[in-house]
């Protein structure tokens, strides 16, 4: 139910926001690791669940029933609309083959996996139902699967262009987007450096391989993919989840690495085969090879492979930072005295579990840790006295990465380190990620990564006219606007004078104190924001500028710290503008009274259409979004609101004309209704159903209405029809069936001309941060940039390292095109029931 009680005390019909669920009986696509390779299988809904008389095969080992066979598979896998590029030639190079899959059974045949989502169709001959597991046992059984089978590297290519399946063709089993993450997991690991070589035995011979090297959040993420395995990943080996992951990431990562390497990273020597260079030399050209394979051609060869493999797995074993209840932990202090006291790294040991929890070396050295090591380890640590050994270990573990430490262990207690100002730099830019990324503990001062040389923007409207902020004044305003602007240098929201400045470029350190913080300085950034300042320090900018440089910064090289507007520039820029315009009346010809936040979204949706852009309502279920939107089309209809270039809340910059409503097949009927009790004065038109008009009965139903009701279907099979008109908006209602942007779907309502475009969901990221740009992608194209440089800048940040910069500057780049409010909050609301 959207919105109970969210129109003067009234319900609202139930069912607007019922997600749009795929079509039940589609295809279900399952992955599963075996044998080093990625087999995928596949559920045909419509085969026969159950086993006919003339099956084959004993009663452990029988054909499913209604598995694709591999070219259909492929066929299937080929068609998908996401599938392209390297994932496609994946399919054409995979091997059909067969598994034997221990699979829930009853009866005379497997059950289907809850993704197939399917009953069984009355059989068309004297093929026997399938069984109704309520009623009869259920056991695993051994069933024969028709797979294709990826290598490795095909694998990367394939799962990472499953992701955009079109789930209108076919739906993927629980195991295929957990592979998905393991393969994403294990090219980020390569991507970053987290990779050892080793020299391995297999099939009699040797084998030059990349290991993943797991640490710190590194190995957190690999206990929670073991953990989060789903059962049909486990079908074939009944190995533990851990293991299972193990193999798979250990494949994906040494495909992962070969990707990143050139074809060969030995000089050709001319005259020299691959049989006549020593064992290390052609290690090294396998490590980036095709052929992981090192033959063994003589004595020498096996006593050199030996040693060669021994030295390499004791890198790798020393690389692994084993995971217990406790870590060493290393913590940056400042100077006391800034001119004359030096900067320290103190030790401590840590709890892996509880970070808050810690003990400093020299309470270790003093004798208190036995108490510490139980608490760490919920009352089953290590016994008295361990917490030395334990300190100790860790010191020895981290000097190959931070140097200095081996000097203190030299002392008979080491407690600290002394850095001067250059090796404090040089611990928060180097030496602390890479002890991080080890496992290891890192404390840094509150100060680090906020204050941040960057620069500062400040805009100033040519005339205060320009705000709407006072609501319906009839003042035309948008984003050709004139603003005049300066930028400046700045830390955190405070300018730098020119003498300061001067001073910064005189000093040359890489850490200063400035203004009683300290700051992180660059060299090349101060330059590069001077060089910045003599091209564009003052002047004159349209408000399109101004809005674009506020959102995304001047320039990629230098960053933007804080921005200073005034009018509906800075209402839009704050993204609080909801709440800074004056709230929107009621429309005369709504059937009810709009709460006071409806209003002002109704205002925010002014607001934005008279300037062209796009926005996302994401309001809690219940909080009325389709009673927003009717409001909104009713007072364009009545020529209502506020100022715009096309007429007062025309919804954009010259526009009219007739408002498209794309929404859930199961939804259509559920806005006829809603807009027949909230709106009824509106012209509706529901282009829907075998019996839809086209041609010029559809131009003219069209022009002649107000709101054009549709489905995503339909809007995907006519788009044609329905872009000969340029709409005053599009709006997507359960937008999250517009996810996955390279679905057809997805690309054909992104296609619809419009003057505005506005997306309603509760949920504007359900799983990945890639659902969100495709949806802002429709409300203001361009916006977050190509969904690549998105991945890289946002996405992998946020999603795999847990970045508080990238998840602030994508909050600051979207907040000011998304309204979402919560039921929970009773300054919303505070008369709704609970949910």
């Amino acid at each position: 139910m959207k919105g109970a009680g969210a129109v003067g005390g009234a319900p609202e019909a139930q069912g607007n926001e019922a997600q749009g669920s795929r079509a039940q009986g589609s295809t279900t696509i399952h992955g599963i690791w075996a044998q080093g390779t990625l087999c995928i299988w596949a559920e045909d809904p419509a085969l026969p669940r159950v086993c006919g008389p003339g099956s084959g095969g004993s009663r452990r080992r029988r054909s499913h029933p209604f598995a694709c066979q591999p070219p259909e598979l492929a066929d299937l896998l080929t068609g998908l609309s996401g599938l392209r590029g390297p994932a496609a030639d994946a399919v054409r190079k995979a091997v059909g083959d067969e598994l034997t899959l221990q699979l829930p059974s009853a009866g005379n045949g497997p059950l289907a996996s809850p993704e197939l989502g399917r009953t069984d169709p009355e059989p068309a001959g004297p093929v026997r139902r399938g069984p109704d597991p309520k009623t009869s046992r259920v056991s695993l059984a051994g069933w024969r699967v028709p797979v294709l089978a990826f290598e490795p590297a095909s694998a990367l290519d394939l799962l990472g262009g499953i992701s955009h399946l079109d789930d209108s063709v076919a739906a993927a089993g629980g195991s295929l987007p957990y592979l998905a993450a393991v393969a994403r997991f294990a090219a980020d690991l390569a991507a970053r450096g987290r990779v050892l070589p080793v020299l391995a035995v297999q099939d009699g011979a040797y084998a030059a391989r990349w290991r993943p090297v797991l640490g710190g959040a590194d190995a957190q993420r690999g206990h929670e993919l073991a953990a989060a395995m789903p059962p049909s990943c486990r079908a074939v080996a009944g190995e533990p989840p851990g293991l299972l992951l193990a193999g798979a990431l250990e494949s994906l990562t040494d495909a992962a690495a070969r990707c990143r390497l050139p074809a060969s990273l030995l000089p050709a020597r001319r005259g020299r085969g691959p049989a006549r260079l020593k064992m290390a030399e052609r290690f090294v050209a396998a490590l980036s090879a095709a052929d992981a394979r090192i033959d063994v051609v003589s004595a020498q060869d096996e006593a050199e492979g030996r040693e060669l493999a021994a030295d390499l797995n004791a890198w790798l074993d020393g690389a692994q930072i084993p995971a217990g209840p406790v870590r060493t932990c290393f913590r940056l202090t400042e100077p006391g005295a800034p001119e004359s006291d030096p900067w320290r790294v103190e030790f401590a040991l840590q709890s892996a579990d509880d970070p808050s929890l810690m003990i400093s070396a020299a309470e270790v050295w003093a004798g208190h840790g036995a108490g510490f090591l139980g608490r760490a380890a919920a009352g089953t640590g290590p016994r008295d006295g361990d917490s030395t050994e334990e300190l100790l270990a860790g010191l020895g573990a981290a000097a190959r990465l931070f140097g200095e430490v081996e000097g203190a262990l030299r002392e008979a207690a080491p407690a600290a380190v002394e850095l001067d100002t250059a090796g404090a730099f040089r611990f928060l830019s180097e030496t602390g990620p890479l002890l991080s990324g080890a496992g290891f503990g890192v404390l840094l001062p509150d100060w680090v990564r906020k204050a941040r040389l960057g620069l500062k923007l400040t805009t100033r409207s040519k005339s205060q006219s320009g705000s709407p902020a006072g609501g319906s004044t009839g003042t035309k305003f948008g984003l050709g606007d004139l603003v005049d602007f300066r930028y400046d240098i700045a830390v955190g929201d405070e300018a730098l004078d020119p003498a300061e400045l001067a001073e910064l470029a005189r000093l040359k350190v890489p850490l200063v104190r400035l203004r009683g913080q300290w700051v992180e300085l660059d060299e090349a950034h101060l330059k590069a924001a001077l060089r910045f300042l003599e091209r564009h320090q003052a002047g004159t900018m349209s408000a399109a500028d101004a809005l674009a440089a506020g959102l995304n910064g001047p320039d990629d090289e230098i960053g933007l710290v804080d921005v200073d507007a005034d009018g509906w520039l800075g209402d839009l820029l704050s993204g609080q503008a909801d709440r800074r315009l004056r709230p929107m009346s009621t429309p005369a010809g709504f059937a009810g009274q709009l709460r006071p936040y409806q209003e002002r979204g109704l205002s925010w949706f002014r607001f934005l259409g008279d300037l062209g852009l796009g926005g996302i309502l994401a309001d809690d279920m219940g909080l009325g979004k389709t009673i927003q939107l009717l409001s909104l089309v009713s007072a364009q209809a009545r020529g209502a609101g506020g100022p715009g270039a096309g007429g007062p809340g025309a919804g954009g910059p010259g526009a009219g004309g007739p408002t498209l409503l794309v929404c859930p097949m199961s939804l259509v009927g559920n806005w006829q209704r809603e807009a027949a009790r909230f709106t009824p004065d509106l012209r509706v038109h529901v282009h829907h159903g075998a019996d839809r008009l086209d041609g010029d009965s559809l131009s003219s139903a069209l022009a002649d209405a107000d709101l054009v009701i549709t489905s995503y279907g339909v809007a995907t099979r006519d788009q044609a029809a329905l872009s000969q008109l340029t709409w005053a908006r599009v709006v997507c209602d359960e937008a999250q069936n517009i996810k996955n942007h390279a679905t057809k779907q997805a690309r054909a309502v992104r296609g619809l001309p419009a003057a505005a475009r506005i997306a309603l969901t509760g949920t504007p990221v359900e799983n990945r941060l890639s659902e969100l740009w495709s949806i802002m992608e429709f409300t203001n194209p361009g916006l977050l940039g190509p969904a690549g440089k998105f991945r890289q800048k946002y996405a992998i940040p946020i999603e795999r390292h847990g970045s508080p910069e990238a998840a602030a500057a994508l909050k600051r780049l979207t907040q000011p095109f998304m309204l979402r409010r919560l039921k929970t909050d009773k300054t919303i609301i505070s008369d709704l029931p609970d949910k």
